[in-house]
């Protein structure tokens, strides 16, 4: 648009030189008026743009450490988002001794938070994936003669983690361990988009014709169970497979092949939502990358 305007410009001033000397002030006056024109309305659009940049950014850094009132009570490990949502509404949550009942609101550093008569201290967000033994159990209950897999992860933080999803004693394999309910109920749901990989050792070759029925879905307890894949694994015995399934279940593993008559002898899980036992000897653990968790929350 300049280019254009200033052609025309040039364009106009041309004839007017031909005219007689008594025109000549006219299209002067005009060049001055259409100066100021052109010039203001160019500053006054910049003075704007260059103002609102500050003015947009100086709240960021502020809000920061701003957190949503169900998300700090979620972040303290005593329930998850929607259950805190249920406290908020019937008035059992009080943010520096007032009654707080407003959904969405804001808590700010330095507030005291009380849920259901305690102060609450939020922790930070821990996540840790084992590669689980065998005769270590998710259970709560008590059991002599085997041990909780929490004993394992023990001195990896003080945070109140827990395992996401059970495994029994005789499973093997990756178990993640974290302090974030959001996440644990995420990968509780039966309807399940992350995917599972197992490997299971059964007590005699599975047929192919079997293998081919189990690919097309089982049905186990009425219900309709699609596999995602199913598979004999490469160099190894016909009685060595690698299954991939959705469901959090791991008894669902076992359930499949003895619904086929086979004994599984042992289940061992090398996959997790995308995570892999690569560089992880059994009975160790470790942290989980930033990289990791940002892909699990967006499973």
């Amino acid at each position: 648009m300049n280019k254009k305007e200033g052609n025309n410009k040039r364009g106009g001033s041309r004839p007017n030189s031909s005219r007689p000397s008594s025109n000549k002030p006219k299209p002067a006056m005009a060049k001055r008026a259409q100066g100021p024109k052109k010039a203001k309305p160019s500053t006054e659009g910049a003075a704007p743009k260059k103002a609102a940049k500050p003015v947009n950014n100086i709240p960021k850094p502020l809000k920061s450490d701003d957190i949503r009132l169900n998300k700090y009570i979620s972040n303290s490990g005593v329930c998850s988002r929607r259950d805190a949502d249920i406290y908020i509404q019937s008035g059992n949550v009080k943010v520096n001794n007032v009654v707080i009942t407003e959904m969405g609101y804001k808590v700010k550093p330095g507030d005291v938070v009380n849920f259901d008569g305690a102060v609450l201290t939020p922790e930070r967000k821990e996540y840790i994936v084992l590669n689980k033994p065998k005769n270590f159990t998710t259970s709560n209950e008590d059991d002599a003669d085997h041990r909780n897999v929490l004993e394992l992860v023990r001195s990896a933080t003080r945070a109140n983690i827990q395992p996401v999803g059970r495994m029994d004693k005789n499973t093997t394999g990756l178990l993640l361990f974290t302090n974030d309910t959001d996440m644990v109920r995420k990968f509780s749901l039966p309807n399940q988009k992350s995917t599972k990989i197992y490997q299971v050792s059964l007590d005699r070759n599975l047929k192919f014709e079997d293998l081919e029925k189990i690919a097309g879905g089982v049905t186990l307890d009425g219900h309709k169970l699609y596999v995602d894949e199913i598979s004999y694994i490469e160099n190894e015995p016909k009685t060595e497979i690698g299954l991939k399934l959705r469901t959090p279940n791991v008894k669902v593993v076992r359930a499949i092949f003895e619904s086929f008559k086979y004994d599984v002898l042992k289940i061992d899980r090398v996959s997790f939502a995308g995570l892999t036992k690569k560089n992880l000897p059994r009975g160790n653990w470790r942290f989980l990358t930033e990289q990791e968790i940002i892909n699990l929350k967006n499973v």
